[in-house]
């Protein structure tokens, strides 16, 4: 893929993003009134680690959901300007795809169905639709930062656009195929579905190859700057799953610091290695 294409690719994604938001400042007004109500309908909690520690401490609020669409959205927006800004002539392989990762949080918009459907009162199968758009862009987004591992580790730069129809497949696959219970949903304002324990390892894992991935690459190429890159990798995706994942006012807060801090510590990192190149 050349330095064109790539950068195409990110204004794509600047403009994705931007319409996202505007739908949900959209979403989020004209389904105001309803949040409250689909707060009280929602059957169990986000689960995880961190939430669950969370979860015995802080109570639950309807707006919340909304507050973590917005920041969602709105640093998918930001952090896809500042790579295309400081990127737009570096030949870096990993940037792409961790500007796609950065790209698939504006699909959380997808969350705004739920509410929007007291208001607008469309068919559930729409919700069932939004539902899986949600899930692919969660996956697609993890399958991103996987991407971006395998580039270090010195996967070739011609098939960057291979690798990229790959992640759309794979995470269209998931999205497809996962059983969604249209009538229940946890207090995020996502509807629940099948195999979430399977899927939480399955991510899990790809997580952990991730990190190890950076971690081989500075061995590999004698980069120290690597151990950072994947250190930055591992805060950046624990920081999205605390802010997509909250149901009360300290976890935001605190999952968009670290996905910030995260963000920095690797994109960084790599304009630092090519910036000598």
């Amino acid at each position: 893929m050349t330095l064109l294409v790539r950068n195409n690719f990110l204004k794509g994604g600047i403009i994705f993003a931007a319409l996202s938001l505007c739908v949900a400042g959209a979403g989020g007004y004209f389904a105001f009134e309803a949040f409250p109500g689909i707060s009280r309908g929602a059957t169990q909690r986000p689960q995880g680690i961190i939430q669950g520690i969370f979860a015995g401490f802080f109570e639950t609020s309807a707006y919340v959901p909304l507050f973590t669409i917005f920041c969602a959205v709105a640093f998918s927006l930001v952090s896809v300007i500042l790579l295309y800004f400081f990127f737009e002539k570096t030949q870096s392989p990993e940037i792409l795809f961790f500007a796609l990762f950065f790209i698939s949080l504006s699909f959380e918009f997808a969350r705004l169905a739920l509410p929007l459907r007291e208001v607008l009162q469309f068919p559930v199968g729409r919700i069932v639709i939004a539902s899986r758009i949600l899930i692919f862009g969660r996956y697609f987004g993890l399958f991103s930062l996987f991407a971006a591992g395998a580039f270090a580790a010195g996967l070739e730069i011609q098939k960057q656009q291979n690798v990229l129809q790959m992640l759309i497949l794979s995470g269209m696959v998931i999205a497809v195929n996962i059983p969604i219970d249209s009538l229940a949903w946890d207090s995020t304002f996502r509807l629940l579905n099948s195999y979430r324990p399977m899927l939480n390892v399955v991510g899990g894992g790809i997580l952990a190859v991730t990190i190890v991935t950076f971690f081989i690459s500075a061995y590999t190429r004698g980069s120290r700057t690597y151990i950072f890159v994947g250190l930055g990798t591992l805060l950046a995706f624990v920081g999205r799953n605390m802010l997509i994942n909250a149901d009360n006012w300290f976890t935001p807060s605190a999952g968009l610091l670290i996905l910030t801090a995260g963000t920095w510590l690797a994109c960084s990192r790599l304009h630092k290695v090519y910036l000598w190149l």
